[in-house]
């Protein structure tokens, strides 16, 4: 073992010899290097949030066709500091009749369920927190710690617009997730693991995106909806000139929630890698190859991982940017109505061919083709759908107008 092919476990293996040295128990300087490595872990996901802040202004300059910050610093990347000394010297208020400790709880919960995600999430296949073989399971019950803190904050501000704020996110939130989890795990099935590094290894030769895209596309809808970033940004609404179950909060508890979502957004990206798009491997294979043997050292993993975060990223930033907030009946009709039933069909469909399939050279094909006759199915349901409904309408307007024409009996 080097620094160059296991960089985390050389640097535990000195860390743990010099503390020995120094006469430290062996249990003690276990649970050190452990606190050690939390903590570096933390620091990383807090620094690239800043770094997001200016990745976000600067994309949404973009779209907008403006320039974004470029005074403070080259390209203005020293403008999130400054962002971040404003927050802190900024007032903090905490409204009366507020229920304190909970009010100052939630903005803290609300970012450490995005960190808490971060301890399952490999940059490499030996760069990780910890292992799970159960990560899907700590994925979902880690991101729910993020719905109960938004009531808390719209609850705890008494405030009524920050409850309903909050009551509408927390809809969204709750009814999303039930997709988002069918999603998940049809990776599951695919690489017969629940592990997030099994579902990685397992794309070595093929992509999941190529076997289910499906899954893919129903995995970021439910995760923008979770982030509630738009179209489902309904904790703000257009009538209400208030920021959402938030509004009670200043100065870095807000900046706590902002950086939370940026956060989130970016490790949403990163799962949506990780599942669908090999993650920090999934070259098709040519790792295997003696010739691209380098392609499986950590300091070459980790930066294809977080690319492909980034790109993930980038989407969800640029469906935020480009498409219009959804009516919130709407977006619970198209939940339960349309995605859910999509999913749930979409993964008994995926267990029955990864069983019926399993070793076959029909393997590959068969799953991406199924994923576009659900797909060709799909689209023509709903363009007989909108069929009847225009009939429907047409029907509705021909008989109003008939009878707006007719002469009444006083006539």
């Amino acid at each position: 073992m080097t620094f160059w092919n296991d960089p985390i476990r050389f640097a535990a293996d000195w860390l743990r010899d010099l503390l020995t040295g120094w006469g430290l128990a062996a249990q003690m300087t276990d649970i050190l290097l452990a606190l050690l490595g939390a903590l570096l872990l933390i620091t990383f996901s807090l620094v690239l949030a800043i770094f997001l802040v200016w990745v976000e202004r600067k994309v949404v300059a973009r779209f907008q066709d403006r320039l974004g910050p470029n005074r403070l610093g080259p390209f203005g990347l020293v403008q999130p500091f400054a962002d971040i000394i404003k927050l802190i010297i900024k007032e903090d208020i905490t409204p009366a009749g507020a229920d304190k400790f909970l009010y100052n709880l939630a903005p803290v919960l609300a970012l450490a369920s995005v960190l808490l995600l971060w301890a399952i999430l490999p940059l490499a296949s030996v760069i990780y927190g910890v292992d799970l073989n159960v990560a899907l399971l700590y994925l979902v019950a880690a991101g729910a710690l993020g719905t109960l803190a938004i009531i808390m904050g719209g609850w705890a501000s008494n405030n009524k617009y920050a409850l309903l704020g909050a009551f509408r996110m927390v809809a969204t939130m709750i009814s999303y997730e039930i997709p988002m989890v069918v999603s998940l795990l049809i990776p599951a099935i695919l690489a017969g693991t629940m592990s997030v590094r099994g579902i990685t290894e397992a794309q070595g030769n093929v992509w999941f995106f190529f076997l289910s895209p499906l899954a893919a596309v129903i995995f970021l809808i439910s995760a923008v909806a979770e982030l509630g970033r738009a179209p489902f940004d309904l904790n703000e609404a257009e009538s209400e000139i208030i920021a959402g179950f938030h509004i009670e909060y200043s100065g870095m508890k807000f900046g706590l929630f902002y950086a939370g979502e940026l956060l989130h957004a970016f490790t949403f990206g990163g799962f949506a890698a990780l599942l669908f798009f090999g993650g920090y491997g999934g070259f098709f294979g040519l790792q295997n190859l003696p010739a691209f043997a380098w392609l499986n050292n950590p300091f070459v993993q980790a930066p294809v991982f977080m690319l492909k975060a980034l790109i993930g990223y980038w989407v969800i930033m640029w469906i935020k940017y480009t498409m219009p907030r959804v009516r919130i009946d709407h977006m619970l009709a198209f939940n339960w109505k349309f995605l859910t039933p999509l999913a749930l069909i979409l993964l008994m469909t995926t267990a029955v061919l990864d069983r019926v399939l399993d070793g076959s050279n029909w393997y590959v094909p068969g799953l991406f083709l199924s994923n576009l006759l659900i797909a060709w199915a799909t689209v023509e349901i709903l363009r007989a759908h909108g069929r009847r409904q225009r009939k429907a309408e047409a029907a509705r307007v021909g008989t109003g107008c008939a009878q707006a024409g007719a002469p009444t009996a006083q006539q």
